[in-house]
């Protein structure tokens, strides 16, 4: 019996060793799926500020660099010292080009009088800056076009002036820096202070009027060319009389006599323009 039992057991168990083994089905293609990143692509896809389409830091980066350490030197710097810095003339640069040509049109409408109120909150420098640099350029190429053809049409010999820039140079940046700085000090004397930039941007401008006018000079006629540097002259001191005329009147009795001097002195401006630029001589 015991060694009937154990062949019976070997004789099963030879069965299940030599028997076949299941295959196991072939899988195919196996497809694998990744969960949504989160890399930033570049450049990127989204707009900071007015310009658009401007790169932005990644969201980790580190920004120690930008931040003064509190208790820091740098953060305790204040006063006179910020002027010195370029962090503290940003603002006034902070516009795009709608604001600065919804500013010039309305220099072109003197008799609204509602500059000032629509640059309060947001006055700029970068308009004044550029419009002073263009007169700068237009009255030396224009001066210099225009007699240049006056001196071939009467086969003169004509020589470039050189003068003619720095001189332009001096009388536009001259004006919009001093006249304004005087203006304040005359206002804060009488109780009736503005802001010195909003002073800076009015008279900055007021001056883009004649910018077409000496492109008009252009017209070898002298009667025009003075009727075209009044019209300028009158529609730059109405511009800037009436905006101010508002405001100074709250100091006192002398208010007609400050905005008569800033009427006068614009029209000063014009004549001498006039003399200067306008006019040609071979």
């Amino acid at each position: 019996m015991m060694s009937g039992g154990v062949g019976k057991y070997t004789h099963i168990d030879n069965q299940k060793v030599s028997g076949s083994v299941p295959s196991v089905p072939d899988p195919g293609h196996v497809t694998v799926q990744f969960t949504d990143s989160n890399l930033q692509t570049f450049p990127p896809s989204g707009s900071q500020g007015k310009i658009s389409g401007g790169t932005r830091p990644p969201l980790d980066a580190d920004d120690t660099f930008s931040k003064p350490v509190s208790g820091s030197e740098e953060s305790q710097r204040g006063g006179w010292f910020q002027t010195f810095t370029v962090a503290a003339y940003k603002p006034y640069f902070d516009v795009d080009t709608t604001d600065v040509l919804e500013r010039i049109k309305y220099s072109l409408f003197p008799f609204r009088g509602t500059f000032t109120e629509k640059t309060v909150n947001n006055p700029d420098l970068y308009g004044p800056f550029w419009i002073c640099t263009t007169l700068i350029f237009v009255a030396a190429s224009i001066g210099t076009f225009v007699t240049y053809i006056a001196h071939k049409l009467q086969k003169k010999e004509w020589n470039y002036d050189i003068n003619l820039v720095t001189w332009s140079a001096g009388v536009f940046y001259g004006y919009v820096l001093l006249v304004p700085l005087v203006l304040y000090v005359i206002l804060k004397y009488f109780s009736a202070p503005s802001g010195l930039v909003q002073l800076f941007c009015l008279y900055g401008y007021s001056l883009f009027v004649f910018i077409p006018a000496l492109c008009l000079s252009v017209i070898p006629v002298e009667i025009f060319r003075w009727v075209i540097a009044g019209v300028a002259g009158f529609m730059s001191a109405t511009f800037v009389a009436l905006n101010l005329r508002a405001h100074i009147m709250s100091a006192g009795e002398r208010w007609f006599f400050i905005v008569a001097g800033i009427f006068l002195l614009q029209l000063a401006l014009s004549v001498i323009l006039k003399l200067y630029l306008f006019t040609v001589t071979v």
